[in-house]
């Protein structure tokens, strides 16, 4: 049974994804982050122009859900909204977001190189387009 389904590959992307979320998710977790927090830190670091609106359609994450995250970053004093034109806000890092996404930065390097050394070497230049290539 095993052997069939880790010849699809849905299933084993599923499999995957799973793992390397759930990993990341501890590690971030440890230093008090979720994936989603730091996705968006990493997001709008050096920007100035992104709208919530414009952060969710990227991180696919739903309006409902993306008022909390950013109340949630905001609370902890990581971002703040600042007025992009007469009716936009931008979202961007505070001075405390912009230590706290360096740490993220290294943190998530580190642990992105240990994921690599994982894929034999002949397949790690391909891995990387053949993953966007699915999504986008």
């Amino acid at each position: 049974m095993t052997d069939l389904l880790g010849r699809l590959p849905g299933y084993a992307l599923r499999r995957a994804a799973n793992a390397v979320m759930g990993e990341l998710g501890d590690i971030l977790g440890d230093r008090g982050f979720r994936i989603t927090e730091a996705a968006v830190l990493l997001l709008v670091q050096d920007r100035s122009d992104l709208t919530s609106s414009q952060i969710g359609k990227t991180l696919d994450i739903q309006r409902a859900n993306m008022v909390p995250l950013l109340n949630r970053l905001e609370a902890a004093g990581w971002i703040r909204r600042k007025p992009l034109d007469g009716k936009s806000l931008a979202i961007v890092l505070t001075a405390e977001g912009a230590a706290k996404v360096t740490e993220l930065a290294s943190v998530i390097e580190v642990y992105e190189q240990g994921l690599l050394q994982r894929v034999p070497e002949e397949h790690r230049d391909h891995l990387l387009p053949a993953l966007n290539a699915i999504w986008r």
